[in-house]
């Protein structure tokens, strides 16, 4: 299992202080699942956190708009995190699914 990290969208500011288009916010998804097989049933267990982070203004060189590619935005989502909230939103994710896994709580009726 490994955490995937994906960016679901982008804002931008069409006039940015930098150039065209330039990116404000990353809205982020942490995804991972694992498979588990009992008595030839297999059932998939998943996790996921989500948010949103601002961009600040960028202080290297400008990335054109239409030249952004999705690995620039995840590895600016994870500088803009710090490594410990890395880790944090992708222990969640392993916890979601160590607790799908081996549920404490459930829900439902009786009848």
């Amino acid at each position: 299992m490994a955490a995937t990290w994906i960016i679901s969208s982008t804002q931008y500011d069409i006039k940015g202080s930098k150039g065209t288009n330039q990116i404000t916010t990353l809205h982020w998804q942490c995804t991972d699942s694992e498979d588990v097989t009992t008595d030839g049933e297999t059932v998939t267990h998943t996790g996921r956190v989500y948010g949103s982070i601002g961009i600040p203004e960028p202080s290297g060189d400008f990335i054109e708009y239409s030249k952004v590619t999705h690995e620039n935005c995840v590895t600016w989502c994870k500088a803009i995190m710090g490594d410990d909230k890395v880790k944090e939103y992708e222990d969640s994710v392993a916890n979601q699914i160590a607790l799908s896994k081996a549920p404490t709580h459930g829900s439902g009726k009786p009848w």
